[in-house]
């Protein structure tokens, strides 16, 4: 079980805004941008980053039925703020890992806690 919808929501409206501060400089954190897939908003959303294999991977905690995530997908790319600079990137793949083994330790713990197996993976374009 990932993390709940009701969170997501809470975390969209408050958490967000204060993590968008320091997520793209913190490390394993980063901002993914991306733009609606309707309305071509563009939007700013913190996750769970680590750089891996030569591109970078992001936790799908709350699985993936996600805004952010469609919308990345049917674009076929983004931008991901990391480590204080902006990376343009491309074909991201959604990979399922129930061990969480692409993860650090600490949050690998965390991620099989509460059952987030998926992530995405992309390169730099």
């Amino acid at each position: 079980m990932t993390l709940p919808r009701a969170l997501g929501k809470f975390n969209r409206y408050a958490t967000n805004q204060v993590a968008g501060l320091v997520a793209g400089r913190a490390p394993g954190f980063g901002i993914v941008v991306h733009r609606g897939r309707k309305s071509g908003r563009v939007y700013r959303t913190p996750v769970t980053v680590f750089e891996r294999d030569g591109g970078y991977r992001i936790a799908l905690t709350y699985g993936t039925g996600v805004d952010w995530l469609k919308n990345v997908l049917a674009a076929g790319d983004f931008e991901l703020e990391v480590r204080g600079k902006v990376v343009e990137m491309t074909n991201p793949v959604v990979h399922h890992d129930p061990s969480a083994g692409w993860a650090p330790a600490p949050v690998r713990l965390v991620l099989q806690t509460i059952s987030a197996t998926d992530y995405v993976q992309a390169q730099p374009a």
